[in-house]
């Protein structure tokens, strides 16, 4: 297991709350040498994964359970969307009938409800994977500041799970800090970048209580990186 860090300051001006995710992808796509022309990606989103991927490909589909998000999403005559849920073991069933030579999910598979049974669903397609989860030690300070306990799963669960199903791939696990200008960034960040899963466990009166004991201006974010280096 390989532990690497990276450090980024968040300026407000970016205008943007997707700062993680997307270092997260470009990180993910590194690991995908063959440049496969039929890719499926589990939890597309608006599209950042196609956005990134810098070679010809013929088929690409993308599944999302937010019809809104596929709505942002690129549009082409090569790109196949498809508004489902990766807990849905049916969905597995239709695309074991697409040859796909790479299975790719970056920030997505985290929201698992049964990520031992997704994992068995993906194993089955027959495809090398590249895949990016966020882990139990993302946001750590906060939960524990908080007393919250972690939303994610370990990165020991995740490698157990890889092992099981995808024993020669590459484990490896990426810590990301995002310094900011205050306190109150951070929870503007967490609010409206989606990295939370919408979990909503404080009320108003905690959550303030919250931002005055928090000790730094600095977000965790813990990923870990499962993939066929091919």
């Amino acid at each position: 297991m390989q532990v690497s860090t990276e450090f980024s300051k968040y300026a407000s001006h970016y205008g943007q709350y997707n700062i993680i995710q997307n270092k997260v992808v470009k990180h993910l796509l590194s690991f995908v040498k063959e440049k496969p022309e039929y890719i499926l990606d589990l939890g597309c989103g608006r599209g950042a994964v196609v956005e990134n991927i810098d070679w010809e490909y013929k088929h690409f589909v993308g599944i999302d359970f937010a019809k809104g998000m596929l709505d942002l999403h690129p549009k082409a005559q090569k790109i196949e969307l498809i508004h489902s849920d990766f807990n849905n073991s049916e969905l597995f069933k239709e695309l074991q009938e697409h040859p796909f030579e790479r299975v790719i999910s970056a920030s997505a598979l985290q929201w698992a409800e049964d990520l031992e049974r997704t994992f068995s669903s993906i194993a089955s397609l027959n495809a090398p994977v590249a895949l990016a989860i966020f882990s139990a030690n993302t946001f750590k300070t906060l939960n524990d500041t908080a007393n919250l306990p972690p939303l994610l799963r370990s990165r020991e669960t995740l490698e157990e799970l890889k092992k099981r199903y995808f024993p020669d791939a590459l484990f490896e696990v990426m810590e990301y800090k995002l310094e900011f200008e205050n306190v109150r960034d951070i929870f503007r960040y967490i609010k409206r970048s989606g990295v939370s899963g919408s979990r909503k466990v404080l009320s108003y009166k905690e959550t303030k209580e919250l931002m005055q004991q928090y000790p730094n201006n600095i977000l965790e974010f813990e990923v870990v990186f499962i993939a066929h280096a091919r």
